[in-house]
């Protein structure tokens, strides 16, 4: 599927607030306490007023939302240090490789990530 740009303090929020529909220990502070940020620097964070915190404040408030982390990453405008390191490893081969399959289908794309999973 692809992901267009999105805000992510915006979607934070959004996560946060459905969240806390079903459970109000989602409040901004408690939520904030549970993973290690002021309150207030997450309700900044939230309203758009900071940049996107760092990748691991990122896994732990994606950890705590129930977020997919590279989604999250993503809507931070970040990719995981791990994906990092590997296109770091092999810079040519893998920025030829995405710019190449970025303009495939989703469906295509999909059948491909299946393919490699499965080893063939």
């Amino acid at each position: 599927m692809a992901m267009m740009q999105v805000d992510f303090g915006g979607y934070a929020r959004q996560l946060r607030e459905q969240c806390r529909q079903a459970n109000r220990r989602y409040s901004v502070r408690q939520t904030a306490r549970r993973i290690g940020v002021e309150p207030a620097y997450l309700s900044k964070i939230e309203r758009g007023e900071v940049s996107p915190p760092t990748e691991q404040t990122i896994r732990r408030l994606a950890a705590e939302l129930g977020e997919d982390v590279d989604v999250f990453l993503a809507a931070a405008g970040q990719i995981s240090s791990d994906i990092r390191e590997i296109i770091v490893q092999r810079p040519l081969l893998f920025t030829e490789l995405i710019r190449g399959l970025s303009d495939l289908a989703d469906q295509d794309l999909a059948v491909l990530v299946e393919r490699v999973r499965n080893g063939r």
